[in-house]
Protein backbone atom coordinates (compact mmCIF):
# COMPACT_ATOMS: atom_id res chain seq x y z
CA UNK A 1 0.00 0.00 0.00
CA UNK A 2 3.36 2.56 0.77
CA UNK A 3 4.41 4.10 -2.68
CA UNK A 4 6.80 2.78 -5.19
CA UNK A 5 9.55 5.29 -3.76
CA UNK A 6 9.16 5.07 -0.76
CA UNK A 7 9.38 1.34 -0.71
CA UNK A 8 12.41 1.72 -3.31
CA UNK A 9 14.00 3.55 -0.40
CA UNK A 10 13.33 1.25 2.40
CA UNK A 11 14.49 -1.91 0.65
CA UNK A 12 17.72 0.22 -0.54
CA UNK A 13 17.96 0.58 3.48
CA UNK A 14 17.39 -2.72 4.38
CA UNK A 15 19.81 -3.61 1.96
CA UNK A 16 22.40 -2.11 3.41
CA UNK A 17 22.35 1.39 1.87
CA UNK A 18 21.68 3.38 4.79
CA UNK A 19 22.22 6.80 3.44
CA UNK A 20 18.80 5.67 1.13
CA UNK A 21 17.28 6.52 4.93
CA UNK A 22 18.12 10.40 4.82
CA UNK A 23 15.59 10.61 1.55
CA UNK A 24 12.88 9.16 3.53
CA UNK A 25 14.12 11.67 6.47
CA UNK A 26 13.71 14.46 3.88
CA UNK A 27 10.56 13.60 3.09
CA UNK A 28 8.66 13.21 5.99
CA UNK A 29 10.70 15.65 8.61
CA UNK A 30 8.05 18.45 8.46
CA UNK A 31 5.33 15.90 9.11
CA UNK A 32 6.92 14.57 12.21
CA UNK A 33 7.50 18.08 13.43
CA UNK A 34 4.49 19.27 13.02
CA UNK A 35 2.83 16.46 14.57
CA UNK A 36 4.76 16.99 17.67
CA UNK A 37 4.75 20.54 18.02
CA UNK A 38 1.17 20.23 18.05
CA UNK A 39 1.06 17.64 20.86
CA UNK A 40 4.20 19.07 23.10
CA UNK A 41 3.74 22.97 22.35
CA UNK A 42 7.69 23.07 22.32
CA UNK A 43 9.99 23.51 19.55
CA UNK A 44 12.86 22.02 21.20
CA UNK A 45 10.84 18.78 22.60
CA UNK A 46 9.22 18.38 18.93
CA UNK A 47 12.64 18.96 17.30
CA UNK A 48 13.93 16.37 19.99
CA UNK A 49 10.63 14.01 19.36
CA UNK A 50 11.25 14.52 15.45
CA UNK A 51 14.74 12.65 15.83
CA UNK A 52 13.42 10.15 18.39
CA UNK A 53 10.76 9.31 15.81
CA UNK A 54 12.97 8.80 13.05
CA UNK A 55 15.72 7.00 14.89
CA UNK A 56 12.85 4.11 16.23
CA UNK A 57 11.86 4.36 12.87
CA UNK A 58 15.25 3.19 11.27
CA UNK A 59 15.87 0.47 14.07
CA UNK A 60 12.62 -0.79 13.30
CA UNK A 61 12.34 -1.07 9.88
CA UNK A 62 12.60 -3.95 9.10
CA UNK A 63 9.27 -4.21 11.08
CA UNK A 64 7.08 -2.23 7.94
CA UNK A 65 5.68 -4.78 6.03
CA UNK A 66 3.60 -2.47 3.83
CA UNK A 67 -0.15 -3.33 5.16
CA UNK A 68 -0.16 0.73 5.16
CA UNK A 69 1.21 4.13 3.68
CA UNK A 70 4.84 4.16 5.44
CA UNK A 71 3.75 7.84 6.28
CA UNK A 72 0.71 6.71 8.23
CA UNK A 73 3.38 3.90 10.35
CA UNK A 74 5.36 6.76 10.36
CA UNK A 75 2.78 8.83 12.26
CA UNK A 76 2.03 5.87 14.23
CA UNK A 77 5.87 5.94 15.75
CA UNK A 78 5.72 9.77 16.19
CA UNK A 79 2.50 9.66 17.51
CA UNK A 80 3.69 7.25 20.19
CA UNK A 81 6.95 9.39 21.16
CA UNK A 82 5.07 12.24 21.73
CA UNK A 83 2.83 10.57 23.90
CA UNK A 84 5.75 8.88 25.85
CA UNK A 85 7.69 12.73 26.30
CA UNK A 86 4.03 13.87 27.79
CA UNK A 87 3.95 11.09 30.60
CA UNK A 88 7.33 11.46 30.92
CA UNK A 89 6.67 15.34 31.48
CA UNK A 90 2.94 15.46 32.78
CA UNK A 91 3.04 18.55 35.13
CA UNK A 92 5.39 20.16 32.48
CA UNK A 93 2.04 19.48 29.71
CA UNK A 94 -1.09 19.87 32.17
CA UNK A 95 -4.11 21.12 30.19
CA UNK A 96 -6.77 22.22 32.42
CA UNK A 97 -9.81 20.47 31.76
CA UNK A 98 -12.87 22.07 29.63
CA UNK A 99 -16.18 22.09 30.46
CA UNK A 100 -18.79 19.67 28.40
CA UNK A 101 -21.06 22.38 26.22
CA UNK A 102 -23.91 22.51 25.01
CA UNK A 103 -25.37 22.52 21.26
CA UNK A 104 -26.73 25.89 22.21
CA UNK A 105 -23.67 27.72 22.29
CA UNK A 106 -22.09 26.47 19.37
CA UNK A 107 -24.66 27.60 17.34
CA UNK A 108 -24.27 30.84 19.21
CA UNK A 109 -20.44 30.59 18.59
CA UNK A 110 -20.83 30.12 14.69
CA UNK A 111 -20.84 33.59 13.45
CA UNK A 112 -17.67 34.98 15.60
CA UNK A 113 -14.79 34.40 13.40
CA UNK A 114 -16.87 36.53 10.50
CA UNK A 115 -15.20 39.89 9.60
CA UNK A 116 -11.84 38.53 10.92
CA UNK A 117 -9.14 38.14 7.94
CA UNK A 118 -8.10 35.13 7.18
CA UNK A 119 -5.14 34.66 8.55
CA UNK A 120 -5.81 36.19 11.99
CA UNK A 121 -8.79 33.21 11.78
CA UNK A 122 -5.58 30.65 11.27
CA UNK A 123 -3.80 32.12 14.20
CA UNK A 124 -6.69 32.23 16.25
CA UNK A 125 -7.96 28.55 15.88
CA UNK A 126 -4.04 27.71 16.53
CA UNK A 127 -3.76 29.48 19.52
CA UNK A 128 -7.12 28.08 20.81
CA UNK A 129 -6.04 23.95 20.04
CA UNK A 130 -3.18 24.48 21.98
CA UNK A 131 -5.89 25.14 24.91
CA UNK A 132 -7.38 21.40 24.00
CA UNK A 133 -5.82 18.32 25.77
CA UNK A 134 -3.46 16.03 24.17
CA UNK A 135 -4.81 13.78 22.54
CA UNK A 136 -8.01 15.53 21.01
CA UNK A 137 -5.91 18.11 19.51
CA UNK A 138 -3.82 15.51 17.83
CA UNK A 139 -6.75 14.10 16.45
CA UNK A 140 -8.25 17.36 15.16
CA UNK A 141 -4.99 18.00 13.47
CA UNK A 142 -4.66 14.48 12.04
CA UNK A 143 -8.19 14.53 11.06
CA UNK A 144 -8.88 18.93 9.56
CA UNK A 145 -4.88 19.49 8.88
CA UNK A 146 -3.00 17.04 7.70
CA UNK A 147 -6.14 15.10 6.49
CA UNK A 148 -5.40 11.53 7.15
CA UNK A 149 -8.77 9.27 6.74
CA UNK A 150 -10.48 8.01 10.06
CA UNK A 151 -8.91 4.38 9.08
CA UNK A 152 -5.62 5.89 9.45
CA UNK A 153 -5.90 8.02 12.81
CA UNK A 154 -7.42 4.88 14.04
CA UNK A 155 -4.37 2.83 12.90
CA UNK A 156 -1.75 5.85 14.16
CA UNK A 157 -3.77 6.15 17.75
CA UNK A 158 -4.49 2.52 18.34
CA UNK A 159 -8.33 3.84 19.59
CA UNK A 160 -11.41 2.32 18.45
CA UNK A 161 -13.26 3.75 15.92
CA UNK A 162 -16.07 4.71 17.83
CA UNK A 163 -13.33 6.45 20.67
CA UNK A 164 -11.52 8.51 17.71
CA UNK A 165 -15.52 9.78 16.33
CA UNK A 166 -16.55 10.47 19.95
CA UNK A 167 -13.09 12.31 20.72
CA UNK A 168 -13.13 14.58 17.59
CA UNK A 169 -16.95 15.61 18.54
CA UNK A 170 -15.36 16.30 21.18
CA UNK A 171 -12.89 18.33 20.33
CA UNK A 172 -14.78 20.30 18.20
CA UNK A 173 -17.31 21.35 20.80
CA UNK A 174 -14.24 22.43 23.19
CA UNK A 175 -12.36 24.16 20.45
CA UNK A 176 -15.89 26.03 19.65
CA UNK A 177 -16.11 26.63 23.43
CA UNK A 178 -12.77 28.02 23.68
CA UNK A 179 -12.74 30.22 20.54
CA UNK A 180 -15.83 31.46 21.89
CA UNK A 181 -14.32 32.55 25.25
CA UNK A 182 -11.16 33.52 23.62
CA UNK A 183 -12.23 35.35 20.79
CA UNK A 184 -15.57 37.22 21.93
CA UNK A 185 -13.87 39.38 24.36
CA UNK A 186 -11.42 40.57 21.82
CA UNK A 187 -14.20 41.49 19.40
CA UNK A 188 -16.11 43.39 22.53
CA UNK A 189 -12.51 45.41 23.18
CA UNK A 190 -11.99 45.89 19.49
CA UNK A 191 -15.77 46.97 18.28
CA UNK A 192 -17.12 48.18 21.57
CA UNK A 193 -20.10 46.40 22.71
CA UNK A 194 -23.32 47.57 20.90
Amino acid sequence: MTTKNDQTYINEVLNGNTNAFSILIEKYKVMVFTLALKMVKSREEAEEISQDTFIKAFKNLNKFKGESKFSTWLYKIGYRTCLDSLKKNKEKYNTDTIDEITINKIKSTEGILEGIERKERAEIINKCMLSLPEDERSILWMFYFEELSLKEIIAITDFSEANVKVKLHRARKRLLNIVKQKVEPELINHYGRR
